[in-house]
C-alpha cells in the first residue's frame, strides 16, 4: 500500500541517519542485536570511516539513552496516536542529534528527517515528524526534576528500566547505581590480549603506535592494551596472531585457573573462543595439555578452532559440539584437571557495549538461567579431578547468576570449596567472600564475575 503512495521509495538514499533508523526499527521489532546489524550496514553500503562513526554514534546513542528520549518526546505526542515504530525511532534519533550531537545544526536535522519521513512513508509522515520536531525546538525538553519518584527518575535518567535501576539500588545502593548507570552511557573502548609467546605488552603498544592506534596497557590485565579509537582487527598483529580482540575483564579468567602445561583442561560454553585460545596458551602439546572446547553449536565449534589457529594454538585445541549439560555421555568421571564454564548468563555487564541488552532482560530471565548455569556446573562437577578446579565465571552484574549461583552450587555439592583468587593490586577491593566481581563504572570494561572453586 505504502509503495503505491510512495512510488520513489524505492530511490531513498541510504545515508548515516536512514540506516541507524532501520537499525533502531529492526532492533526493537525483531530483537535483534544491534552491533551486527551495525557491522553488516557498514560493511554492505561501503560506508567511510566517518560515516561509519556517526553511524554508530546514532545507533548506540539511541539505545543507551532511549528512555530518556521518550521521557523528552512525550510532551509532543498525544497519547492515543497510534506512531509506526520506525517513525518513534526516527524522532527518536532527531531528538537524540538535538540534544547531545551539538556539531548538527537544528536545521539540518529536521531537514534530513522530514526527507527520510517522506521518502519513507508519505507527505503526510513527513508533515508530522516535522511539526513535532518544530514544536521541540520552539519549546525545548521538560526537566527530570519534575520526577518525584528517585527511582522513577534515576530510571529516566540513565535510560535503565525500573525494574532493573530497584534491584541494582537493593544489592549496591542509591549512589552506586547512579554511577553505573552514568558508566554505561559513556562509549566503550577497544581492547585486546597481547599473545605473549610472540612479543611483550610493551612491543605491542609500541608496534600499535607505529600503526596510528593511541594505545595503552591494561590496568586490569597484565596481557592487555586498549584504545579510546581505532580498529584492533585492522591490525597486522591481529592478523599474524599476536593480538586479539577480547574484553580486558575475561582475560582474568585464564590466569586464575593456574594452568600447568601437562593439565587436561575443560572449556565447558567455549565460543567464540577468547578464553579458550588463553588457556591453550598456558599448555604444552609436547607434554600433553590439551583443552576440549564444547558448545552447542558446530559454527561456533569451528569459529573457536578458527581463532585458535590464528593465535598458533590449534595443536592444544579440540574442539567438540556437545551441550555441556550432556558432558556425562562423554567423558569418564575425573578426567580433567581443570574445569572453566563461562555460562550462558543475562549479559548485563556488557550494557555499554550491547545496550538493547537492559531492554529485552526480565527478572524472570535471572531465575530461568540461574537453573541453567547450576544445571551445567552439576554436570561437569563430576568429571573434575580431585584438588583440580573448577572455575565459574559470567559476564553479568546481578547477584542471582553469580554470589547466587555459586552458593546454590556449594550447598549441594559439599566436596568443593572457595578458593582465594589472585589478581593485580587494582582490583583487590573488588574481591568479597573470594570472589571477585567487577562492575562497568569500576575500570570502564565490561561488568564480569569470576569465582574459582577447587575439588576437595
Amino acid at each position: 500500500m505504502e509503495n503505491n503512495q510512495n512510488p520513489q521509495k524505492r530511490n531513498i538514499k541510504k545515508t548515516s541517519r536512514y540506516l541507524a533508523m532501520s537499525i533502531l526499527e529492526k532492533t526493537e521489532k525483531n530483537h535483534s542485536y544491534s552491533n551486527l546489524l551495525l557491522n553488516e550496514a557498514i560493511q554492505k553500503n561501503n560506508l567511510t570511516s566517518a560515516d561509519a562513526r556517526l553511524l554508530t554514534e546514532l545507533v548506540y546513542g539511541v539505545l543507551q539513552r532511549k528512555l530518556t528520549l521518550d521521557y523528552y518526546l512525550s510532551d509532543f505526542l498525544s497519547e492515543d496516536k497510534k506512531v509506526d515504530i520506525w517513525v518513534k525511532n526516527l524522532l527518536r534519533l532527531s531528538i537524540y542529534q538535538m540534544i547531545y550531537l551539538d556539531k548538527i545544526p537544528a536545521h539540518a536535522i529536521l531537514f534530513e528527517a522530514a526527507e527520510i519521513a517522506k521518502k519513507k512513508g508519505h507527505i503526510g509522515v513527513s508533515k508530522f515528524v516535522n511539526g513535532v520536531l518544530r514544536n521541540a525546538e520552539r519549546k525545548g525538553f521538560k526537566s527530570l526534576e519534575v520526577l518525584e519518584d528517585p527511582i522513577e527518575r534515576l530510571s529516566i535518567e540513565i535510560s535503565m528500566p525500573k525494574w532493573l535501576v530497584k534491584k541494582f539500588i537493593d544489592e549496591i545502593g542509591l549512589a552506586e547505581t547512579k554511577e553505573l548507570g552514568e558508566a554505561i552511557l559513556n562509549p566503550s573502548h577497544a581492547s585486546a590480549r597481547v599473545n605473549e609467546k610472540f612479543l611483550s605488552v610493551a612491543e605491542a603498544v609500541e608496534a600499535l603506535e607505529e600503526e596510528g592506534f593511541n594505545v595503552r596497557a591494561s590496568e586490569v590485565s597484565p596481557v592487555g592494551v586498549i584504545s579510546n579509537g581505532g580498529h584492533f582487527a585492522s591490525s597486522p598483529l591481529f592478523q599474524s596472531g599476536q593480538l586479539t580482540v577480547q574484553d580486558e575483564t575475561s582475560m582474568l579468567v585464564a590466569p586464575v585457573m593456574q594452568i600447568e602445561p601437562h593439565h587436561q583442561v575443560l572449556d565447558a560454553c567455549a565460543a567464540p573462543g577468547g578464553k579458550t585460545t588463553h588457556l591453550a596458551s598456558y599448555l604444552s602439546a609436547a607434554a600433553g595439555g590439551k583443552v576440549t572446547a564444547l558448545d552447542l553449536h558446530s559454527h561456533k565449534v569451528k569459529l573457536v578452532q578458527d581463532n585458535a589457529k590464528r593465535l598458533h594454538v590449534e595443536e592444544v585445541v579440540e574442539g567438540r559440539t556437545l551441550d555441556a549439560r550432556k558432558v556425562a555421555d562423554v567423558f569418564e568421571d575425573e578426567s580433567f584437571d581443570r574445569i572453566l564454564v563461562d555460562a550462558p548468563c543475562s549479559g548485563l555487564g556488557l550494557m555499554r557495549r550491547k545496550p538493547d541488552i537492559k531492554y529485552t532482560k526480565e527478572l524472570q530471565d535471572l531465575e530461568r538461567l540461574k537453573e541453567i548455569q547450576l544445571a551445567i556446573l552439576s554436570s561437569v562437577a563430576p568429571k573434575l579431578k580431585v584438588n583440580g578446579l573448577l572455575v565459574y565465571s559470567t559476564c553479568t552484574i546481578t547477584k542471582e547468576e553469580n554470589q547466587g549461583t555459586v552458593e546454590s552450587f556449594l550447598a549441594t555439592h559439599t566436596d568443593f570449596e572457595k578458593v582465594s583468587i589472585a589478581v593485580n593490586k587494582n582490583l583487590e577491593d573488588n574481591i568479597h567472600d573470594q570472589l571477585l566481581q567487577i562492575y562497568p563504572h569500576d575500570f570502564g570494561t565490561d561488568g564480569f564475575f569470576i569465582s574459582c572453586l577447587r575439588k576437595k
